[in-house]
């Protein structure tokens, strides 16, 4: 019986021995490992600053936009919008800009970017009490969906262009712009901005009525999501045709045409009122 208890005492602790050798091994490898990753994470070399030209700043920023969501991505865009209208400011300064130069210079603002990047100017200008009024906007995208809007208005007067105010039109869509005639009795310039937003079967249609007085925006009328909106201004009359996507989907799934509708707005000088809303021939 002694002699079993020694051998069992014995083989006890051998087996100890190894095990204390194996966490040993274990510990010193999980040692050498940290700190080859920690000697290779202070040796990683820091990002390249921005290249000093424009586009290639702008690139380099947009670059960081890759798989963001829209939500995730509001102080790149807003460092690329800082960038571009801070450089169109000051060219713009001291001369009186036409709608095709100014778009010139976004042009070559976003000109090395590659889809799915992309920077899509929308310029176009009013004669307004003896000057004129530019709304100078893009486009800036980096997938089919995500994409954000700047719109600034810029007012030139004798040879002398100043940046008044700038606006984020809604995201996901395109930009366009439409300027009302003037109406009796209303002093401030009207305009619309409206875009198409992709990602059904038919492209909806937000617009938006504002009022510029000279120094601010002021937002009178909207409608967001139109499926399938199309919109006309004559005058003081404003057209919008559109579908009704639940009509739509069940319509044409019965291998049926859908009912279209449009409804007819007048201008006012507080915004707009509805005339009509009737249906028409698909």
């Amino acid at each position: 019986m002694k002699s079993l208890k020694a051998y069992s005492a014995r083989g006890y602790n051998r087996s100890f021995i190894r095990l204390t050798g194996v966490l040993l091994c274990l510990l010193f490898s999980m040692t050498v490992i940290g700190g080859l990753a920690e000697a290779k994470k202070k040796t990683k070399k820091p990002p390249p600053p921005p290249p000093s030209d424009l586009p290639g700043h702008v690139n380099y920023l947009a670059r960081q936009l890759y798989g963001l969501h829209l939500d995730e991505s509001g102080q790149i865009t807003a460092e690329i919008q800082k960038l571009v209208l801070d450089a169109l400011e000051r060219w713009a300064a001291d001369r009186t800009p036409t709608d095709v130069e100014m778009r010139r210079q976004f042009e070559a603002d976003f000109a090395l970017l590659h889809y799915p990047l992309m920077g899509q100017p929308a310029v176009d200008n009013h004669p307004w009490k003896g000057g004129v009024i530019t709304l100078a906007g893009y486009t800036l995208g980096w997938s089919d969906f995500d994409r954000v809007n700047t719109v600034a208005v810029f007012d030139s007067r004798e040879g002398k262009t100043r940046l008044v105010t700038v606006t984020n039109f809604v995201p996901r869509t395109d930009l366009h712009y439409e300027f009302i005639d003037p109406l009796a009795g209303v002093d401030d310039l009207r305009f619309f901005i409206w875009g198409y937003r992709l990602g059904k079967s038919q492209p909806r249609l937000t617009a938006i009525l504002y009022s510029f007085d000279g120094q601010a925006l002021k937002s009178l009328w909207e409608t967001h999501d139109v499926f399938d909106g199309k919109m006309d201004v004559d005058k003081d009359k404003v057209v919008i045709r559109y579908l009704k996507e639940d009509e739509y989907v069940r319509e044409t799934q019965q291998r049926r045409k859908p009912p279209r509708h449009e409804a007819t707005y007048r201008l006012t000088p507080a915004g707009m009122e509805i005339v009509s809303d009737r249906d028409i021939p698909f």
